[in-house]
């Protein structure tokens, strides 16, 4: 297809004719609002003139009104215009033309019933945007009633003013007349106009009762011009009857038909000088009006609330209807099984479900059959539905029911209590249930593979859990009885912190963050349980729900108390001489590495002292191992007690020792260190009933710089021999750049 830019050109040409369409239906719908309000207007003007009686309902603002409310808003301002239009060739043709200043009277006139005209129009609008079947017409009623008695007394208020300043005229007097016809045209025409509008065809009646209509409009126009074609009797009261037979049988139509008739007879006897109203003598046209005025106005009081009460009533008759037959459409359609139960427990009511739910047929249901009931469960509920018969509330049961194959089925049922539709005053039951066997064997799999789980992790050797977003445990299982002396279900619904401690807790919150974000973690803690201090290690993984969300996290948590200790004991194995407790060699190798690259970067010297006991061989095979062992023992003892906390003591190995200084400023603290060892011997080593002299010999090397450990070792190692040969029992000290 050709197209103009992204529209096709079949579209854009039909446009226009589109446009004109609508331009054509409005301007019809406007002259024809013009040709009624001019009918009116001028019908109302030419009575009044030349019967020189005052108006006794006034028509135009009415029929403005009604035509106003049923039609969208933005048709408002062609209809105003037009209704303004039509008001000012009406003033002209009642009043036989326009002189002087009754052009300006008649645009402040005009004006006037448009400020009238918009209150109702707008009050009505703003409360019911669109006027339809469901309307609430009571309601309707009540705010159009209001907004116009709002309305015309603005009206009357300012057209007073009006006439006032420009012809004279008293103001009360002509805000009463004003009021009183306005308010009364407002209430019949306006009402009348928008029924009329909203009918259309159905103004003629339902197809089938037309002629009936006709038959009791012709009977009300012939009572209503009978009453005022007589001015001898007060039968005024006869109107009413066939008036309100007309809007019982007819509704909005009769309603119309029947007020206009009425108002036109009134209107026009009135002004004529006919009918009952001239009973009363003495009495001025004026007054005459009045009565028509009260008289139409009870009228309108009378049948219009009866054809609003009667819309609203075929409403909700018409709401009832469609929610039975919307209940009855799911009752009988519904996979569930829906039933209504008196008393005795007769079923009222049973669903077709009951065929394919438990295969029974409605009939062959509706009988009280309380064994197709479980045994198990009939006096659970039997207690359930006394209960609620007593109390009244709701009650929702779950129980067993047989299928007429003989297997039971579980039933989940909701039952409540409500007013009989077709037994006024009796309650009755409303049962609703349904299928639940595959939900419960569900249920039952769940909870057995719960247990298993249960089983299996209360019996593993590790605190597991799982904590949620807030921080709070949602499940632990049974081992931290042994572990933290808690029962699990102690610790349900509480927080990590309020379970572990603030002291514990601030050592584990950062792996508790991490975990939260969605991070694996594992790590190590100490912690004092039962007097005990233990350790353990514990991993955090993340958890989620079956769609993918965080759930919180799982830990896992393994008492490692025995490990720790073991590797402890290794560790000190591996470090420590067993005989003597003082450090080994291994850790005198470790150590001496390290001094060597601190000293190295401090430019600080290193004192090693190597120490040799004196003829230790000889303790040995003269007295046993047993005795050079304490004697090793004692010496390492006095060894400890002779060097600073600061210097390394070890054991190389027999009867070899080793001390390890820093922080040596001079030879003389060396010299100092070493003399105070060698005198560490000057007491003698009693073991058992041996009194025994020992001596040591010690090689030390004070270096700056040595270059390397080997070099170290060896420069004290040189000394050592030195002082063996010097005869023992001594020392000898190796400077070297310091």
């Amino acid at each position: 297809m050709l197209t103009v830019g992204t529209f096709p050109i079949a579209m854009v040409m039909h446009q226009p004719q589109q446009r004109r369409q609508v331009f054509l239906a409005l301007s019809i719908e406007m002259a024809g609002l013009f040709a009624a309000v001019l009918v009116t207007v001028s019908y109302s003007l030419l009575l009044a003139r030349h019967t020189g009686s005052v108006l006794t309902i006034w028509v135009p603002n009415g029929v403005v009104v009604g035509a106003l409310l049923s039609v969208p808003r933005r048709k408002w301002p062609h209809y105003l215009a037009a209704g303004f239009l039509s008001f000012l060739a009406g003033r002209v043709l009642g009043h036989g033309g326009l002189l002087g200043n009754g052009v300006a009277v008649s645009l402040a006139l005009g004006l006037c019933n448009g400020v009238e005209i918009l209150i109702v129009a707008t009050v009505v609008r703003h409360g019911f945007p669109r006027i339809a079947k469901d309307t609430r017409f009571l309601l309707l009623g009540r705010i159009a009633l209001g907004s116009t008695l709002v309305a015309c007394v603005a009206s009357s208020l300012l057209a007073a003013t009006v006439q006032r300043a420009a012809n004279g005229l008293p103001f009360w007097t002509t805000t009463d007349w004003w009021f009183r016809s306005h308010l009364l045209g407002m209430v019949i025409v306006a009402t009348l106009t928008l029924v009329a509008l909203l009918q259309r065809r159905r103004m003629l009646g339902q197809p089938g009762r037309r002629l009936l209509l006709l038959r009791d409009v012709t009977v009300l126009t012939l009572v209503t011009v009978g009453v005022f074609a007589q001015s001898r009797y007060p039968l005024l009261f006869v109107v009413f009857g066939p008036l309100l037979y007309v809007v019982f049988q007819h509704r909005f139509p009769g309603l119309v038909f029947g007020i206009a008739i009425i108002a036109l007879v009134t209107s026009v006897a009135t002004a004529l000088g006919a009918g009952p109203f001239q009973l009363i003598v003495p009495a001025t046209p004026a007054h005459q009006a009045m009565l028509a005025q009260i008289f139409l106005g009870v009228l309108c009081i009378t049948a219009l609330p009866v054809a609003l009460a009667l819309a609203d009533r075929r409403r909700l008759a018409r709401r009832v209807t469609e929610s039975e037959s919307r209940y009855r459409l799911l009752a009988d359609y519904a996979s569930d099984l829906v039933m209504r139960i008196a008393r005795d427990g007769t079923r009222r009511y049973v669903s077709p479900s009951v065929k394919d739910m438990l295969g029974w047929d409605v009939r062959e249901f509706l009988d009280y059959r309380p064994e197709l009931i479980h045994p198990e469960d009939r006096e659970r509920v039997a207690t359930a539905v006394q209960e609620l018969w007593n109390s009244g509330k709701p009650s929702l049961t779950q129980y067993r029911l047989q299928r007429r194959s003989g297997d039971y089925i579980w039933i989940e049922a909701l039952v409540r209590m409500a007013p009989s539709p077709d037994r006024p005053g009796e309650m009755e039951l409303i049962y609703t249930g349904r299928d639940i066997t595959e939900a419960m064997e569900a249920e039952q799999a769940l909870a057995d593979s719960e247990k298993r789980l249960r089983t299996i992790t209360d019996n593993v050797p590790a605190v597991i859990a799982h904590i949620d977003a807030n921080e709070r445990y949602t499940f632990v299982n049974g081992y931290v009885r042994e572990v933290a002396g808690q029962a699990p279900e102690d610790m349900i619904g509480k927080t990590v912190q309020e379970i572990r401690g603030h002291v514990l807790y601030v050592t584990l919150k950062p792996h508790i963050e991490r975990a939260l974000r969605g991070e694996s973690d594992t790590f190590e803690y100490e912690a004092e349980y039962g007097g005990r201090h233990r350790y353990f290690q514990t991993t955090y993984l993340p958890a989620t729900t079956g769609n993918g969300q965080p759930s919180g996290f799982y830990a896992l948590t393994t008492e490692i108390t025995r490990i720790k200790q073991a590797e402890q004991q290794l560790s000190y194995l591996a470090h420590y001489d067993v005989l003597t407790g003082i450090a080994n060699r291994r850790f005198f190798s470790e150590g001496i590495n390290i001094a060597m690259r601190h000293a190295s970067i401090a430019n600080s010297p290193l004192l090693v002292m190597l120490i040799d006991i004196d003829h230790f061989k000889h303790i040995n095979d003269t007295y046993g191992h047993a005795t050079g062992d304490a004697v090793l023992l004692e010496i390492a003892s006095r060894l400890k007690a002779s060097i600073r906390k600061t210097d390394l003591l070890a054991r190389l190995g027999g009867d070899e020792f080793v001390v390890l200084c820093d922080d040596i400023a001079s030879h003389e603290i060396a010299e100092t260190l070493a003399e105070k060892i060698t005198r560490a011997m000057d007491t003698s080593i009693i073991v058992g009933p041996h009194v025994l002299k020992v001596t040591l010999s010690v090689g030390a090397a004070l270096c700056r710089d040595a270059g390397s450990v080997d070099a170290l070792m060896q420069r004290a190692d040189e000394a050592l021999y030195r002082a063996k040969e010097r005869g023992r029992a001594c020392y000898e000290l190796s400077v070297t750049g310091v």
